[in-house]
């Protein structure tokens, strides 16, 4: 004898609430259905599901039985809902983003890790690429959102890009590097001494080509190139080094590395920093709210920023 799923769940709810209008309430019907829902298993098992006269209602043994089995149905069509409410919410379910090495690095995955003390149940890939490489991830579906610079026009037709934060870059050194003690800083200086050339294929390897021909020279002395931004702090502090960073990522790590900003101006990349995501797709819920999460603390660090930039002694 088969009975249906939803006949069990109703009749398990009926006996979680001890009665039949408490229970239809639990499983969204009304009390004329549950009933005939209840009758008709009674005559197909030709016996009693509950005791007669008793209030609250009592089962039978049989109807003990059955209703601890519509129990476990009861239970699942419960978390589903959950499930999917949470869902809804965006406090369930998986973000996949991905960005520029070093400011993902810098900034997003301590954002994220705050993000999911507020959130854990989301789970977060986390992938790294330059733009090209980020580009076609987001429009093969393999990523929700991607945190990279780019300039006005250059997130392309079928893409949504908004800006977190302006694009500035910087000359930097280590701390206790011979060029800090100048009062004026040459163009010339800067080919004393030995540089890192960004990541292949990194905006930043273009912004260092353009600070080259702003004082005249086709090339540095590249003595590293190629690492994470960890291995860069590491190399500049060692060293009497040079090399192109964004101001920002500097500022991110003032307290705990031995890296500062060297006063001296350079072009400017005509870009910032921002969330490409495609146009016009669906948003899932948790994506959105780790996008709009990253925006705010990205507000909270825009003047923050900004006044350490201001601080800056800036030469030529």
């Amino acid at each position: 004898m088969k009975f249906e799923e939803r006949h069990l769940a109703q009749l398990a709810a009926v006996v979680e609430a001890g009665g039949v209008t408490e229970g239809a309430a639990l499983v969204g019907l009304s009390q004329p259905a549950v009933s005939r829902t209840l009758s008709t298993m009674e005559k197909r098992l030709g016996e009693p599901l509950f005791e007669a006269g008793r209030r609250p209602l009592v089962p039978t043994l049989i109807g003990r039985q059955l209703a601890a089995h519509g129990k476990v149905i009861l239970e699942a069509s419960r978390k589903a809902s959950e499930t999917v409410q949470s869902f809804q919410r965006g406090s369930l379910g998986t973000v996949r983003i991905g960005g520029v090495p070093f400011f993902m690095d810098a900034f997003i995955s301590r954002m994220i890790g705050e993000f999911q003390r507020l959130a854990p149940d989301i789970r977060v890939d986390q992938s790294y690429g330059n733009v090209p490489e980020l580009q076609a991830g987001i429009k093969s579906n393999q990523l929700d959102l991607a945190i990279c610079p780019l300039g006005v026009v250059d997130a392309g037709s079928g893409f949504d890009f908004a800006e977190i934060l302006p694009g500035r870059n910087i000359v930097a050194c280590r701390t206790g590097h011979p060029l800090l003690k100048k009062r004026r800083i040459a163009s010339a200086d800067l080919l004393a001494y030995p540089w890192i050339a960004p990541l292949p294929g990194s905006p930043l390897l273009l912004d260092l080509h353009s600070i080259l021909l702003s004082i005249g020279m086709s090339e540095v002395a590249i003595r590293y190139s190629g690492g994470s931004l960890l291995s860069v702090f590491n190399y500049l502090e060692e060293t009497d080094a040079l090399t192109v960073l964004p101001h920002s990522v500097v500022f991110a790590f003032r307290k705990v590395r031995q890296v500062t900003v060297l006063g001296i101006k350079i072009p400017q990349p005509e870009r910032s920093l921002g969330i490409l995501r495609m146009s016009g797709s669906p948003r899932l819920p948790a994506s959105e709210r780790l996008s709009q999460h990253i925006v705010t603390g990205f507000q909270d660090l825009r003047q923050l920023i900004k006044r350490h930039e201001n601080a800056v002694v800036w030469g030529n």
